[in-house]
């Protein structure tokens, strides 16, 4: 399966792989990539330009949206989806919902926001609980940067409520006014392999230690005397190698 890195600057780079989502996620994260998130989907995006990859295609992402019945919907960062990927996948393959036992619904819930309004001014992505807790701390940014490219509302796009709860990933729809860039909850397509999965990765030069830091902090007996010398501490060498032995 090809993966295709098409954000190389700024601290993380990113790639692409499509196919469905069970066998793209594995191939991202057999290469070091992580399932992106919203928030640094949006940071990417604002970094990147609304022409980029990262912004005019859409990709599912690392949060999820779960369906209680007589709770409502909601937004979790810890989608169930993902610990279950495969099983998930062969759920959508066989053309049913991937249904959640009492666990997973409470763990999924734990990390999660209500969905109660579905539709969000772009101009209020800080302000308002939903995309503030979905952006994050590029909130703020993502917003300004959709209204500036005539996007001045989001849709939030809901699945129809069952009688026991499921879960459905996260779609981030491209930066297009026809669809307003919405974030899509309804989707029951993890087993489309034309669908996009994007990853990524902390970029090799913020990972790299620098050489102050890389250097091996591991002293001599020897050392440690004279240094302990100079501070007039002498005498507590055995003391010293004690403790650090233990």
């Amino acid at each position: 399966m090809e993966i295709i890195q098409d954000v190389t600057r700024g601290k993380l780079h990113s790639a692409y792989a499509i196919r469905d989502f069970d066998k793209a996620k594995e191939a991202l994260e057999s290469k070091g990539y992580r399932i992106i998130s919203l928030e640094e989907q949006a940071g990417l995006r604002v970094q990147e330009g609304a022409d980029s990859g990262v912004s005019q295609r859409g990709n599912w992402t690392k949060e999820g949206f779960v369906y209680v019945p007589s709770k409502g919907a909601f937004l979790t960062m810890d989608s169930p989806i993902m610990a279950n990927a495969e099983q998930a996948t062969n759920c959508h393959r066989s053309g049913k919902d991937f249904y959640l036992n009492g666990e997973q619904v409470e763990a999924s819930l734990e990390g999660s926001i209500k969905v109660i309004n579905t539709q969000i001014s772009t101009n209020r992505f800080a302000d308002e609980a939903l995309t503030s807790f979905a952006f994050g701390k590029n909130a703020k940014a993502y917003g300004e940067f959709l209204k500036e490219n005539g996007i001045n509302n989001i849709q939030f796009y809901l699945s129809d409520y069952q009688d026991k709860p499921f879960a459905r990933q996260a779609w981030l729809c491209r930066v297009n006014s026809d669809d307003e860039s919405g974030l899509d909850g309804d989707l029951r397509y993890l087993n489309y392999d034309s669908s996009e999965v994007r990853g990524v990765r902390v970029s090799d030069e913020v990972a790299k230690p620098s050489a102050e830091n890389s250097r091996v902090e591991a002293y001599t007996p020897k050392e440690i005397q004279k240094a302990l010398e100079s501070l007039k501490l002498a005498g507590l060498e055995s003391q010293i190698l004690e403790a650090l032995k233990k």
